[in-house]
C-alpha cells in the first residue's frame, strides 16, 4: 500500500522529461518521465531506497534524504513545502488510531468580529475541507444563485466536485478543481480528512481522487467567475490563515475597475448585507 509521500515523488518523477534535466533520452518505455535510476543517481541514494520510499514501506527519510529528492525533482518552494508536510503525515499515518470525523465547525467571536469589520467587503472563513464557515453579505452577493450556498452546512469543495453549476462559475475550473483538492492535504486533521473524501469519493468519481492523488501544487492567480447574472469578475485573493483554528480567512478583492463595479451591483441588490456564521 503507498503514502502520499509516495505517490508525490512518484507523480512528479513521471511529469519530468529526462531532457529537461539534461539527461540522455532511453527511447520509448512503458512508464512517462524520469527513470528510478535516473532520479535515484541525482539525489545520491539506491534505486532500491527509492522504491521503498514510493512503495510507502519507507515512512521516515531522514531530512537529508528529503532534500535531496526535492533537489532532484527540481521542485519550487511551494512543493518543497508540499513534500515536508507528506514527510510528517506520512510518518505518523501507521500510529493514528482516532475515528474518522468531521471536521470542527465553529468560529471563534474574535475571527467573527474582524470578518464583520471587512465588511462591505467579500471575504469568507473556510477550513482546508472547504467547509464555508461565515461569511460577509458582499460573499452572498457574488456567489448568488450559484448553489453554493444552498446547504444548510456548505462546502465549497463538494460544490466544486459535484454541481454542474461549478463549471460554469467558474471559469477556470479546472485550476479551483485543483486547489480544492490540494488543500485536503491541509485539513484540520488526517483522520477529518479521511472521513470527507470517503464521502465525496463515491459522488464525486475518478476526477477528484485523480486531482487527490496527483499532488498538482496550484499557483493561485486570478480567480475568475461568471456570475449568473451576466456579471464577470476578476478577484485577487488574500489569505490569512487561523493555524490555531485549523481554518483561513479569505479576503476577495476586485482586480480592476470593472469588477469593483459589478460587486457593487451585485451588492445592491437583496437579501445581502448581514454578516453570515455557520456553526
Amino acid at each position: 500500500m503507498g503514502t502520499p509521500l509516495g505517490d508525490f515523488i512518484r507523480a512528479k518523477r513521471d511529469s519530468i522529461q529526462p531532457q529537461s534535466l539534461g539527461l540522455p533520452d532511453h527511447g520509448r518505455r512503458r512508464a512517462p518521465g524520469l527513470r528510478r535510476s535516473d532520479l535515484a543517481g541525482r539525489a545520491g541514494i539506491s534505486v532500491e531506497y527509492l522504491t521503498r520510499l514510493e512503495q510507502g514501506r519507507d515512512r521516515n527519510p531522514s531530512v537529508a534524504v528529503v532534500n535531496a529528492v526535492a533537489d532532484a525533482l527540481g521542485l519550487d518552494t511551494a512543493e518543497r513545502s508540499h513534500l515536508r508536510y507528506l514527510v510528517k503525515i506520512t510518518g505518523g499515518e501507521c500510529t493514528a488510531h482516532t475515528r474518522p470525523s468531521p471536521a470542527p465547525r465553529e468560529v471563534r467571536p474574535p475571527v467573527l468580529e474582524t470578518l464583520r469589520l471587512l465588511e462591505p467587503g467579500i471575504a469568507v472563513v473556510t477550513n482546508r475541507l472547504g467547509d464555508v464557515l461565515a461569511r460577509t453579505g458582499a460573499y452572498e452577493a457574488v456567489t448568488s444563485g450559484t448553489g453554493l450556498l444552498d446547504s444548510d452546512s456548505p462546502n465549497l469543495t463538494r460544490y466544486v466536485f459535484t454541481d454542474p453549476r461549478a463549471r460554469m462559475f467558474f471559469a477556470d475550473w479546472d485550476d479551483v478543481a485543483d486547489e480544492q483538492a490540494f488543500d485536503l492535504w491541509f485539513a484540520p486533521s488526517v483522520e477529518n480528512t479521511e472521513w470527507f473524501t470517503a464521502e465525496l469519493a463515491p459522488v464525486a468519481g475518478p476526477d477528484f481522487t485523480g486531482r487527490l492523488n496527483g499532488h498538482v501544487v496550484p499557483r493561485r492567480g486570478v480567480l475568475r467567475l461568471n456570475h449568473p447574472s451576466g456579471e464577470e469578475l476578476r478577484l485577487l485573493r488574500e489569505t490569512l490563515d487561523l493555524s490555531s483554528d485549523a481554518q483561513q480567512l479569505v479576503v476577495l478583492l476586485p482586480a480592476d475597475e470593472g469588477t469593483a463595479q459589478a460587486v457593487a451591483r451585485l451588492r445592491s441588490l437583496p437579501p445581502h448585507g448581514r454578516l453570515r456564521a455557520i456553526s
